[in-house]
């Protein structure tokens, strides 16, 4: 990860780190929104999530054709999470 994306304030962590554990949130929307590709999303949940957590988050991601936006279904449209509306730009404050 470059010194750039080491430097993102705690809301946006707390925010991609939701994101990722969201199922239905693809990895590009995260890369959209944050600017980090998927692998730099995996290296930001290893360093933030217990070990133990960081494995049962990756053994979830890897079966999930819904996080990766090439592999979806037509059937799968936009995700809107149930908090979205109140998110200011899809930023959501420190709860």
């Amino acid at each position: 990860m470059s010194k750039k994306k080491l430097d993102l304030p705690l809301e946006d962590i707390d925010r991609i780190v939701e994101m990722a554990w969201e199922d239905r949130t693809p990895f590009d929307a995260i890369q959209t929104q944050f600017g980090l590709a998927e692998g730099e999303v995996i290296r930001l949940m290893r360093r933030e999530m217990k070990a133990s957590s960081f494995r049962m988050w990756r053994a979830r991601v890897q079966g999930r054709k819904t996080k990766h936006s090439k592999q979806r279904s037509e059937d799968v449209g936009r995700f809107k999470c149930s908090r979205q509306k109140q998110i200011s730009n899809n930023k959501m404050p420190k709860r």
